[in-house]
């Protein structure tokens, strides 16, 4: 199946997409056939900050277009933030749109964890990932949810994380097991900046790993469209 990718929203998140799509095709020995279009994370910000989910909707709406035009047979958001709007853009989209959070969602569950701390934007932490977690609880850093929020946005524009970042989700991180989440997620595509090759002290999932699979599955056959969380 052809793949059709929105990035640039921002750098880092699409950089880490294509790194983890190419191993996960070479591990299974089959091809990757994969479109990706550039979307600007500036007023991406701007809509997820005040709540523009129909105005963001319609610049995906394009893009999308773009991919299909291409030949992908589906689109997916390098960005859990940029999920906010995912039922707006689903309405728009020429393509189906595959879900990152449906299957976190799913991968949590399978893992036996009703309870998980989440880090990323100040939109997906303060709607607990949309409410689109249907079957996790969801606590988020309640004494640092701003800061948080800011030096995620900051990375993700910049593409670079500082010590001080990194200091920061750990922190955060911990203050959330000691209330009683049995790991951390990473739900900030952005986030392998702080965490990649570093140990925070608690356990870690990072819920590009689980979108990457899905996605995988799709692009070598072993699911079909209809047969994961895709919404048309």
């Amino acid at each position: 199946m052809h793949l059709g990718l929105i990035v640039g929203i921002g750098p880092a998140a699409a950089i880490v997409y294509y790194q983890r799509l190419c191993r996960a095709m070479a591990a299974r020995d089959t091809p990757l056939d994969l479109t990706m279009v550039q979307a600007d994370i500036r007023p991406l910000i701007g809509n997820a900050n005040s709540d523009g989910r129909e105005s963001q909707a319609r610049l995906f709406a394009p893009l999308i277009e773009r991919l299909k035009a291409a030949g992908a047979d589906c689109a997916a958001l390098t960005s859990i933030g940029a999920h906010f709007c995912f039922e707006e853009t689903r309405a728009l989209a020429s393509l189906p749109l595959v879900s990152a959070i449906t299957p976190l969602d799913d991968h949590l569950v399978a893992r036996g964890l009703g309870k998980v701390g989440i880090l990323g934007t100040w939109v997906a932490m303060r709607t607990r990932l949309f409410g689109q977690m249907t079957r996790t609880e969801v606590l988020v850093p309640e004494d640092r949810f701003q800061d948080v929020g800011q030096h995620y946005q900051d990375m993700a524009v910049s593409g670079v994380c500082p010590a001080e970042s990194r200091k920061l989700m750990f922190d955060a991180g911990c203050r959330m097991m000691d209330r009683g989440a049995q790991a951390i997620v990473l739900a900030g595509t952005d986030l392998n900046l702080a965490f990649d090759g570093e140990d925070p002290g608690f356990p870690v999932i990072d819920a590009l790993d689980a979108h990457v699979a899905v996605l995988a599955d799709l692009a070598d056959g072993t699911r079909r469209l209809e047969e994961v969380a895709v919404t048309r």
